[in-house]
């Protein structure tokens, strides 16, 4: 199987490669000036120049937060990191007795309603407290979606067929048995799963409905984010993303998105893509105010509402599948989260009576 984000990433069918932080290195300030690859070689053991530059040109080094080619001239103070498609260490994923929020469960799938915050799965920096850690711990024998990785290492995600963002929330479901994991990934691989989110974006949508359609890839100046790249474009790949307004408030709006595709980050840079990024998106630009009044007391209002929901508002709401052995059509759904919930209880007293100025 592939590798996985969307707010929703498919992990049979996504084919970007997730990016594990694998060394950073700070140059010092009396470090000569020298080719990166030259740099990096000799700062890492057992590897090579020609990894090295094989890694640039895979757009893989970093530096400031920008890929550059190994012919690079590093400077003092520069922050290099080096990120690759394989985790830099594969070591036994622990079981770990962590709350969760399981809505349905039988001999075969389970759903679990995550909680904003929690990592899906262990990767770089988050090697426990994950979702994975905390399955394990509440199920037994689950099969593993076993992704071979290079130099013959494998990556495990037990039960794992999909995933959420760490801040968003929402249905994960979770096979239990190897047929049940087997027909649940040829599902998302024929995307005939229903899934539908639930988001806050900056701004007055001016449709009541509409489709963005557009190449979602890696940011060419920046890996570690997503991008938007006009349909037919030679990067990123083709996603679509319907929505439809469920409420207005003027300066934002409540809207409902349903994927036809699940690219990482996928509703997150399309919305970012037409002008609206989603409320309190700090790596898509939603977390300072957008849209509103200059005065005090609105920017104190908003504070107070990034407050409350410290987080991207997105919410992975209802899930529709075919059960994997009865063929039973299941619909599962999940509330609005508090933290949700609370920002639009705000919004729903802000603009009661008011005639809110452009």
């Amino acid at each position: 199987m592939a590798d996985f984000e969307e707010e929703q990433e498919d992990l049979t069918t996504d084919e970007e490669q997730e990016l594990f932080e694998h060394h950073n290195i700070k140059v010092e300030k009396g470090q000569v000036t020298m080719r990166i690859d030259k740099f990096v070689m000799i700062r890492i053991a057992n590897t090579t120049r020609t990894k090295i530059q094989n890694a640039c040109d895979a757009g893989f080094v970093l530096v400031n937060g920008k890929a550059v080619k190994s012919n690079y001239k590093i400077k003092p103070l520069d922050e290099i990191s080096i990120v690759l498609t394989v985790p830099p260490r594969t070591s036994e994923i622990l079981a770990e007795n962590i709350p969760l929020d399981i809505t349905f469960e039988d001999d075969y799938i389970a759903l679990v309603n995550k909680k904003p915050g929690m990592v899906v799965h262990p990767a770089y920096g988050n090697y426990t407290g994950t979702l994975v850690n905390a399955l394990l711990y509440h199920f037994k024998n689950l099969p593993t979606s076993k992704t071979k990785l290079n130099n013959d290492l494998y990556l495990d995600r037990p039960g794992l067929v999909h995933r959420i963002d760490k801040n968003t929330s929402g249905i994960i479901i979770i096979a239990k048995t190897e047929l049940a994991m087997t027909r649940l990934a040829k599902d998302f691989y024929d995307r005939t799963m229903d899934r539908k989110y639930i988001a806050i974006c900056w701004g007055d949508l001016k449709e009541d409905e509409g489709t963005i359609v557009a190449n979602v890839g890696r940011d060419l100046k920046d890996r570690k984010k997503m991008y938007a790249f006009p349909e037919g474009s030679e990067h990123g790949k083709h996603a679509v993303t319907h929505y439809k307004v469920i409420e207005r408030f003027g300066y934002i709006t409540f809207i409902e998105c349903k994927l036809e595709t699940g690219r990482t980050h996928q509703i997150r840079v399309h919305f970012k893509s037409i002008g609206h990024p989603l409320f309190n998106d700090n790596e898509y630009g939603g977390d300072s105010i957008l849209k509103g009044i200059n005065s005090a007391k609105y920017k104190q209002f908003i504070q107070n509402c990034f407050n409350l929901l410290p987080r991207q508002a997105l919410h992975a709401k209802t899930l529709g599948i075919t059960h994997p052995i009865s063929g039973e059509k299941l619909f599962f759904d999940s509330p609005i989260p508090n933290d949700m919930q609370a920002v639009l209880e705000k919004w729903r007293k802000y603009t009661k009576d008011k005639v809110l100025e452009d």
